[in-house]
C-alpha cells in the first residue's frame, strides 16, 4: 500500500487523455478519481479509527488537488466530518458537494462558508469547474425524503467529466425507479456497494446496501461499461468478499466487465 506521499504524487503526475479517468480506490466507498486536469474525490474516509481494518491513505492536509470532493451522506466514512475543514483549507479552490438537505448544518459545523458548498438532490444537477454532476436518491436502508420539503439525504451522483460518465450509488440499497432513474445515461463506470443487509446488523444501528447479487443484477440491467464493487474491508462486522461479485457477474452478464481494485493503486479506464 503507497505512502501519502507517494499516492498524492502518483495522482498529480498522472496523465489523463480524454475518454480515460484514473481511478484510485481510498477504501469503503472513497475513491479518487482523475479526469483530464480535473481530480474529484467522493466520500473519502481519511480519519483513523480503532475498528479500521484499512488505514487512512492520505491524511486530509495531504488532499492539495482536489477540483470536487463530494459526500454522499452524513456518515462518517462519506461525510468525514474530521477530515473535510483540513482538506478545505490545503485545496481552497475545491467545491464540496452535498445534498442540499445537509448543506446549511454541515456548513456551520465544520465552520467553512457557504459558498464551498453545492447541494443537490434527486434529479437536480450542476455544473461545477466544468463537471456535470446530478444528484439521484439512494435508500438508504429505506427512502427517508425529509417530510417538509421531500428531499434526501441520501444521494448518489452522476458525474460527466472528460467525456466519461460515472455513477457512485453512495450507501443504496435497490427501490422501485432507481434503474428508471438511471436508464436516462450510458454509464461508463460504476460504483456499487456489495456489502449487503441483515437484521443483526441493523439492530446495530448499522444501516445495509445492495447484496453482491442485487449490485450485479443492477449492472445487468443497465450495462456499464464498468462496473467496480465497494464499500467492504474497511469494517470487520460489515463486509462481503468481492470475489462472489465476481463470480456472479462471470456467469450470469459474462459480456460485462467487472474490476476489483486494490487500495491505492491507480486503474485507469478506457472507452
Amino acid at each position: 500500500m503507497p505512502t501519502g506521499e507517494d499516492l498524492i504524487h502518483d495522482i498529480d503526475s498522472c496523465q489523463v487523455a480524454r475518454g480515460q479517468l484514473a481511478i484510485w480506490w481510498l477504501g469503503q466507498h472513497g475513491f479518487a478519481i482523475k479526469a483530464g486536469r480535473k481530480l474529484i474525490y467522493v466520500d473519502p474516509f481519511l480519519t483513523p479509527m480503532a475498528t479500521r481494518r484499512v488505514p487512512p491513505l492520505l491524511a486530509p492536509a495531504e488532499v492539495t488537488n482536489a477540483t470536487l470532493i463530494c459526500g454522499t451522506h452524513d456518515h462518517v466514512d462519506h461525510i468525514d466530518r474530521q477530515a473535510w475543514p483540513d482538506m478545505a483549507a490545503a485545496s481552497p479552490a475545491a467545491t464540496f458537494v452535498v445534498p442540499d438537505l445537509l448543506l446549511p448544518g454541515l456548513a456551520t459545523d465544520l465552520d467553512l462558508p457557504l459558498e464551498r458548498f453545492v447541494g443537490l438532490d434527486d434529479g437536480r444537477g450542476r455544473k461545477v469547474a466544468g463537471i456535470e454532476i446530478r444528484g439521484v436518491a439512494s435508500a438508504h436502508e429505506l427512502l427517508d425524503p425529509d417530510p417538509p420539503t421531500g428531499r434526501h439525504p441520501c444521494l448518489g451522483y452522476v458525474i460527466e467529466a472528460n467525456g466519461c460518465r460515472i455513477y457512485h450509488s453512495g450507501d443504496c440499497c435497490i427501490y422501485e425507479g432507481l434503474q428508471t432513474r438511471l436508464k436516462h445515461w450510458r454509464l461508463d463506470v460504476m460504483f456499487l456497494p456489495i456489502n449487503g443487509r441483515d437484521a443483526v446488523r441493523l439492530a446495530s444501528g448499522c444501516i445495509g446496501c445492495m447484496t453482491y447479487q442485487e449490485a450485479a443484477d443492477l449492472a445487468g440491467a443497465l450495462r456499464p461499461r464498468l462496473t467496480i464493487p465497494a464499500h467492504y474491508e474497511m469494517f470487520a462486522s460489515n463486509s462481503q468478499a468481492p470475489e462472489p461479485f465476481i463470480d456472479y457477474m462471470k456467469v450470469k452478464y459474462p459480456h460485462l466487465r467487472t474490476a476489483i481494485l486494490q487500495h491505492g493503486v491507480r486503474f485507469v479506464y478506457q472507452q
